[in-house]
């Protein structure tokens, strides 16, 4: 059997959904059915993760738009349904003090006020909506894996609290971080933001596409979007045997998109592996012997970043990168290193057991933040870099915005394409020796 790898293959349809925890904790349903006829819609929005399903959710409740969603699987195949689910104030790999170096403080602020923005649309749509999705505790630590990385933390929360006015943030010095978050080696303190929890994805996921369908779009699941053609001012794409006509057309599958839909947004992300491991419920014991006192979802500061909270059946998630190259994902050695990662980390689980581990792809974009933008009344979001959960709540009321004639935000995130990668096939060569100089360098620094 071919492994998918959208770096190479045309499409994702029928590929093998993840083997993950947060499948176990609620079923999918029944599919909704493919288009038995040709349809004309004012947007058609292609992928049905949480980019696409929100902003087919905006345009119809807020911008009384006749939607509809094509998904090439079913809702819970793609990146939407295998992440972490860590809903963060952040997107992209860019920092603050970065992105003021990059754009100037101002507009840095005003990102970075999107991203806060981003976690307070979800936090409000699970309220509002009553969505069960195992919402966890606010708060975020940034761990600081050595002494040098804690200083860069001290300044970037310096920087932050007043550049940015963030008033959230708190210095977690090292005796603190063990008393009463976690106790584990290579931990020097960490950085606090009240913005930020942990959730169960694939029930956030199955909710929005709950609200879509209430909401009375229509969603086209097992539905591949084969070819945008433009037709004078309007677009046909063909799906299966039907055509879907529109004015206006979103390209939301973000890593998972298909090469054959459209050419705007081939080259322009390099699909990256990430992969999770889930162990079996902790005992007491286990609970004492790594310190953990917290169900706050955690991040340490190396440039290849571990990624790990507890769960609320006391199971431990940890995350981290997956192989380089798609044809090697499935090798028993990248579960063997993310294992012994993990038991590097937290010394009291040598013996437990990892019940689950699956991977899945992110979108990186070339100069390292997101972008949504809309040319030729085709839209599309791009490169959220493993920080979707929260910024595609965000991503997809601007996308409703953009393609409904509303302003958005005068940004760099919504005012320009995404750059496209050069040679775009060997991009995973450049991948590999950025993740050995990483390694190096997380050794040193």
């Amino acid at each position: 059997m071919s492994i998918y790898d959208p770096l190479y293959k045309p499409n994702c349809q029928g590929e093998t959904f993840a083997p993950s925890y947060w499948s176990t904790t609620i079923q999918l349903g029944d599919p909704a059915p493919p288009p038995q006829t040709d349809q004309t819609y004012d947007v058609i929005v292609i992928g049905g993760g949480f980019t696409g399903l929100l902003s087919a959710f905006y345009l119809a409740t807020q911008f009384n738009k006749k939607v509809c969603v094509v998904e090439a699987n079913q809702v819970g195949f793609g990146a939407s349904a295998r992440n972490a689910g860590f809903a963060l104030p952040s997107s992209g790999r860019l920092g603050v003090l970065q992105m003021s170096k990059k754009w100037g403080e101002d507009t840095a602020l005003q990102v970075y006020q999107e991203y806060k923005n981003a976690v307070t649309r979800v936090h409000e749509l699970i309220e509002n909506h009553q969505i069960d999705c195992d919402r966890q505790a606010n708060g975020y630590l940034k761990i600081a894996h050595s002494d040098n990385a804690l200083e860069m933390l001290k300044n970037g929360l310096e920087y932050s609290r007043t550049v940015l006015k963030d008033t959230c943030l708190s210095l977690i010095t090292k005796d603190e971080l063990r008393a009463n978050y976690i106790d584990m080696p290579s931990s020097y303190g960490a950085v606090r933001t009240g913005h930020g929890f942990g959730l169960n994805p694939l029930k956030l996921l199955l909710a929005y596409k709950r609200l879509v369908q209430q909401a009375g779009v229509d969603l086209y699941e097992q539905s591949l979007a084969q070819q945008i053609i433009k037709c004078g001012g309007t677009y046909q794409l063909r799906v299966n045997e039907a055509r879907l006509t529109a004015r206006k057309v979103i390209v939301a599958g973000n890593a998972y998109n298909s090469k054959q839909t459209h050419p705007i947004i081939n080259s322009r992300y390099l699909p990256i592996l990430s992969s999770i491991l889930v162990t079996r419920p902790l005992t007491q014991y286990e609970l004492h012997a790594t310190g953990l006192k917290t169900h706050q979802v955690m991040m340490d500061t190396r440039t290849l970043k571990y990624y790990y909270r507890l769960l609320p059946d006391n199971r431990l998630l940890f995350g981290g990168r997956g192989a380089v190259f798609g044809k090697d994902q499935n090798k028993i050695k990248y579960r063997n290193h993310l294992q012994a990662a993990l038991k590097n980390s937290f010394p009291g689980l040598s013996q437990t057991t990892c019940e689950y581990h699956w991977h899945g792809y992110i979108a990186a974009a070339l100069d390292d933040h997101p972008h949504i933008h809309c040319e030729d009344n085709i839209a599309y979001a791009i490169g959220y870099c493993g920080s979707g959960v929260a910024y595609s709540a965000q991503a997809a009321f601007r996308l409703a915005q953009l393609v409904s004639g509303q302003p958005v935000p005068k940004l760099p995130i919504y005012q320009t394409p995404a750059p496209k990668f050069p040679f775009a096939t060997l991009s995973r060569l450049g991948q590999f020796g950025f993740y050995n100089l990483a390694i190096l360098k997380d050794k040193l620094y």
